[in-house]
């Protein structure tokens, strides 16, 4: 009886001497030899099998892995376009508030300046009172003190010089002149006669007291009759008192001139230039103010 050997045997392969594969198998303790071309083929066709089936295995591991990739990156690119839009929102969002705040900042700022504008006008408006009170007081001051110096002494709107009492016409009525003669007439109708100037102090308070008491650009025009003529005698000039002669200093440059061989009665004027050259002979017939003198009581 043979035996069976059940110890399987790695199958030998080989070539013989005509060139022929052979193949040994010991199956089942027995050697078994073949010259089958089969063989091969079907290892060939085993092995182009197992190379297909090892590419379908690679092309679909490369398809999951893509996928994979592909869902990662969409997992972690949604988060950040999210987070970027929401960013950008936000952005336009504070861009909105900020634009808002300074539109707000400007309108506060065209109101403040406004306001301050209003303020300066009537700062200055304020200003100019002030200045108009000021004025005022400086002149309610002078009137004051010239009416403790008048008091009882001379009359209303009459002024006070030492012991001589002045009254200017200007200051009653700024809107009647005369000439020479009515003048005088109405001085002596007060009591008193046109102003006779017996020195230099007496001669600068006449000629400053009339320094604003003015109605016209032209000199000539702003003066004031005083008490000296030389109507009957030319050239020999005589204060209403008798008195003759004036002191030459008195005169203003090229004064008197008798211009036009009419000029006969004398008339004092404010000067800046000089405060003792104030007087100059004009007609007589011409309408101007006076100045009229008194004693005081």
């Amino acid at each position: 009886m043979e035996k069976v050997s059940f110890v399987r045997n790695a199958p030998q392969v080989f070539f013989n001497s005509a060139g022929y594969f052979k193949s040994r198998y010991k199956t089942f303790g027995k050697a078994v030899y073949g010259s089958n071309r089969w063989v091969l083929l079907c290892l060939g066709l085993l092995n182009v099998v197992l190379l297909i089936v090892a590419v379908s295995l690679g092309i679909k591991c490369a398809k999951v892995k893509e996928s994979s990739i592909h869902v990662t990156h969409s997992s972690a690119t949604q988060p950040t376009s999210e987070y970027l839009h929401d960013n950008h929102s936000n952005v336009i969002e504070a861009g909105e508030n900020l634009k808002k705040t300074l539109e707000t900042a400007i309108k506060n700022h065209t109101l403040l300046k406004e306001q301050i504008e209003q303020k300066k006008s009537i700062n200055d408006e304020n200003q100019r009172q002030v200045e108009t009170l000021r004025t005022e007081k400086t002149n309610l001051q002078a009137n004051i003190s010239a009416l403790e110096g008048t008091c009882g002494k001379c009359l209303p709107i009459w002024n006070i010089l030492n012991s001589s009492c002045y009254f200017f016409s200007y200051l009653e009525s700024s809107a009647v002149k005369n000439n020479w003669a009515d003048s005088r007439a109405d001085c002596v109708r007060r009591g008193a006669d046109l102003v006779v100037i017996d020195n230099q102090e007496e001669q600068k308070y006449v000629s400053d007291s009339i320094q604003n008491m003015k109605t016209s650009n032209r000199l000539w025009e702003n003066g004031f009759w005083i008490g000296i003529t030389d109507v009957h005698s030319e050239g020999t000039w005589t204060w209403i008192n008798n008195v003759t002669g004036l002191n030459p200093r008195y005169w203003m440059d090229g004064e008197p001139n008798n211009h036009g061989q009419k000029e006969d009665c004398g008339v004092i004027v404010y000067s800046s230039i000089s405060p003792w050259k104030t007087m100059y002979d004009g007609p007589c017939h011409n309408p101007i103010y006076w100045v009229c003198k008194m004693e005081s009581r």
